[in-house]
């Protein structure tokens, strides 16, 4: 293992953050337990005082056939995994095309498009060196509990890409920002959409400093330049306090504050 310096206003897909030591774990390694693992930081915010981070180096982005299953290491871009599936006529990837990030990013919350989510396709995961069946590990919406640290997962291969799936999936990009933005910040309340809800107590568009409410699509915080944690924070805290006061609903962050 090693120390990399990552700059989160650069690397962070909100472009907040400040450069930061972050121990990169190599093959072999023992992974540390005091330590908060990160991914591609899609759906990062960083704070100027954040915890201990590790990350998975290139060692774990690997994508491997096992005769009828697809070994995929846990810091495998999503972009590549959508390119190794169509390449070779694989189906059931489509909509990682959808979701920046990397494989472990999206396991950690059960990522997803509309009905199609990444524990939807998984057989099993490979967390802390045993390997668990994807039934046999708690999920749901934006969320599993992976009780340790993913290194890989196996899928059973499907064939047949579906090329038409994937263009359905990426025309949903229209209605997102343009903006540096962490993805949608809430997750929607059963029955609901936080967007319409941050809409409806009159949010969408209001800026403080560089970050605003998208718009575009209410729930996607973007950084008009240079945007800073703080500016962000307020923005969720408002957000959050509006709609409970407005509606008795306790928004929930789908992006991790660290």
């Amino acid at each position: 293992m090693f120390f990399k310096t990552v700059d989160f206003s650069k690397y962070s897909s909100i472009k907040v953050g400040q450069p930061t030591q972050v121990l990169m774990i190599e093959e072999g390694d023992t992974i540390p337990e005091d330590r908060y693992l990160i991914g591609g930081a899609n759906n990062l915010l960083v704070s100027p005082t954040p915890p201990p981070l590790m990350m998975l180096s290139k060692d774990f982005a690997t994508i491997t056939q096992e005769r009828e299953m697809l070994v995929i290491g846990a810091a495998m871009p999503t972009g590549r995994i959508v390119s190794y599936a169509k390449k070779h006529d694989i189906g059931g990837f489509e909509f990682c095309a959808k979701l920046p990030g990397t494989l472990g990013g999206m396991l950690a919350m059960n990522a997803g498009v509309k009905e199609y989510e990444i524990f939807n396709i998984l057989h099993s995961v490979k967390i802390n060196d045993e390997w668990i069946l994807a039934d046999d590990i708690e999920h749901g919406y934006r969320f599993a509990k992976l009780g340790g640290i993913a290194t890989q997962a196996k899928f059973e291969i499907q064939h047949g890409f579906d090329q038409k799936l994937l263009d359905e999936l990426l025309n949903l990009r229209s209605n997102q920002p343009l903006e540096p933005s962490a993805g949608s910040v809430f997750k929607n309340p059963e029955g609901d959409y936080a967007g319409r809800l941050i809409e409806a107590v009159g949010l969408k568009g209001v800026r403080r400093g560089q970050m605003q409410w998208s718009t575009v699509h209410a729930n996607f915080l973007v950084n008009l330049g240079g945007g800073t944690y703080e500016e962000a924070k307020s923005l969720i805290d408002l957000a959050k306090s509006e709609v409970l006061n407005r509606f008795n609903i306790a928004l929930i962050e789908e992006i991790k504050i660290l």
